[in-house]
C-alpha cells in the first residue's frame, strides 16, 4: 500500500472512532434508508448494539409522524437534491413509553455524480411514560413566552420577542400561573418542564413538539 492509501486509512480509522464517541445518536444509511453504520447512542435509542441495527429500515425503527414528508424527500432523493432533509418521528423509549424528536437526513458522496448515503442524526424532544395522562396543552404564544423565560428573558425582552406588549406577556404568565398554581416565574417554568411543554436537554429553551 502506497503512502495516500495508508494515509486514508488511518483517517478512516480516526474518523469511526469519532463516529462511535459522539454523544448524538448518528448512523449513515443508504439511499433507501438500509442502516450501514450506526454508533452506540443511536444503538441505545432503539434498545440494541451497533451491529444489529446494520441492514435495518430507519423508518421502521423511528416512525415518522407524516408519510407526506418521507415520500417528498424519496422524490428529491431520486431528482439528485442535496438539501438537509428533516422528519418528526417516534419510537419506543428503551425503558418503556414513546419518544418522539426529528430525523435529520444530509446527502453526503465523494462526487455529485455519485449515488449519495444519508448522514442520519436524531434529536430527541420530549418521552411520554407508560400510563401518562394526556400531554398539556398551551397557546403557542405562552409555550414561547414559557421558553424565554426559561432562557432568561425580562418581561421587556419577551415582549419583544413575540410582538406582545409587556402587559401582554404578564397576563398570559398570571394565567398560566393561576392555572398550575405557581408562586413565582421559577416555580412556573419547572412546571412547564415537568408537564412537557418544554423540550427536555435542549439549550436556548424552546417548546415541546408535542406529539
Amino acid at each position: 500500500m502506497d503512502m495516500q492509501g495508508q494515509g486514508a486509512v488511518i483517517w478512516r480509522n480516526r474518523a469511526l472512532m469519532l463516529f462511535d464517541r459522539v454523544a448524538v445518536p448518528v448512523a449513515v444509511c443508504d439511499v433507501y434508508g438500509a442502516v450501514l453504520l450506526a454508533n452506540p447512542a443511536m444503538a441505545a435509542e432503539c434498545g440494541t448494539t451497533p451491529g444489529r441495527l446494520r441492514g435495518r429500515d430507519v423508518l421502521e425503527l423511528f416512525s415518522p409522524r407524516e408519510a407526506g414528508q418521507v415520500e417528498r424527500i424519496a422524490q428529491a432523493l431520486r431528482l439528485r437534491h442535496r438539501s438537509r432533509y428533516q422528519v418528526s418521528v417516534r419510537w419506543p423509549a428503551p425503558g418503556g413509553g414513546e419518544r418522539y424528536g426529528e430525523l435529520t437526513a444530509d446527502p453526503v458522496s465523494d462526487t455529485a455524480n455519485d449515488t449519495p448515503a444519508l448522514l442520519v442524526m436524531l434529536r430527541v424532544r420530549g418521552e411520554r411514560r407508560p400510563g401518562a395522562g394526556p400531554p398539556v396543552r398551551v397557546s403557542p404564544v405562552e409555550a414561547r413566552i414559557l421558553a424565554l423565560l426559561a432562557g432568561g428573558a425580562t418581561t421587556a425582552r419577551a415582549a419583544r420577542e413575540t410582538g406582545l406588549t409587556p402587559d401582554g406577556v404578564a397576563y398570559h404568565l398570571r394565567r398560566l400561573s393561576a392555572r398550575w398554581d405557581a408562586a413565582n416565574r421559577t416555580e412556573l417554568v419547572a412546571r412547564a418542564y415537568a408537564l412537557g411543554v418544554l423540550a427536555p436537554g435542549v439549550w436556548p429553551p424552546e417548546p415541546a413538539d408535542v406529539p
